[in-house]
């Protein structure tokens, strides 16, 4: 009991002393994961909008293999683009693998579906009434799509918040296609991984704490946004 009282302690301590090598970890991670999220979202909610607001022919079947994706587990992505940024992958050339790039790839492959899974879903609960009350007052397409979206803004926010905390707790992507690399494509979870294997729990401990603290903001923040979507 001493020993797991004596790890939270030092580890404790390590986060109030704002050690650099524990900075540098979660800096990665946040850097790589922001940015991963960012571009899913730029893209997710579009696509999203797009299918949910469209009429065309295999609707249901692009909406169930989003739904399926959602399911695939990190290290199976994690192995498709290692097969492609490798040395012999198609895109070999480029000197993507083990570098941060490649772990943005790997993690916004990993959350797409996720976020257009969602934003069809928001879209679709957003009331009819709204689109057809914006066409009688004279809007066009895109004023009438900005209505809908309009509706569906803070379901679409809780879907991107979820996306974020999807991936800034993964590790099969990180450890793959980043190599945990230390001061560069090092993460929270990967060091975590690293140091249990080593047998040093002092930094794993102080990770987790960090990551746990992390977990709990986007946690509220998501509640606070799905919260406000429901009213």
């Amino acid at each position: 009991m001493s020993f797991f009282v004596d790890s939270f302690i030092a580890a404790g301590r390590l986060v109030w002393a704002l050690d650099p090598e524990l900075l540098t970890i979660v800096q990665v991670s946040m850097t790589v994961s922001c940015l991963a999220t960012v571009l899913a979202a730029l893209t997710g909610i579009p696509a999203g909008f797009a299918i949910a607001q469209g009429r065309f022919a295999g609707k249901r079947i692009v909406i169930t293999l989003l739904n399926t994706l959602l399911a695939l587990p990190t290290v199976v992505i994690g192995l498709f683009v290692y097969v492609f940024i490798s040395r012999r992958g198609i895109f070999g050339p480029l000197d993507l693998l083990y570098t941060q790039k490649a772990m943005v790839i790997g993690q916004f492959i990993l959350i797409l579906p996720l976020i257009m899974a969602l934003t069809i879903a928001a879209v679709s609960r957003v009331d009819e009434r709204y689109r057809t009350t914006a066409l009688t007052l004279g809007a066009n397409g895109w004023q009438t799509g900005l209505v809908v979206l309009r509706e569906a803004r803070f379901a679409i926010v809780a879907a991107v918040i979820s996306a974020f905390g999807r991936v800034i707790s993964e590790i099969g992507i990180s450890m793959m296609l980043g190599g945990n690399i230390k001061g560069f494509t090092r993460t929270m979870t990967t060091a975590m991984a690293l140091e249990y294997d080593k047998g040093s729990f002092t930094l794993a401990v102080a990770l987790g704490l960090v990551l746990m603290a992390i977990s709990l903001g986007v946690n509220v923040l998501f509640n606070l946004v799905q919260g406000r979507s429901g009213r």
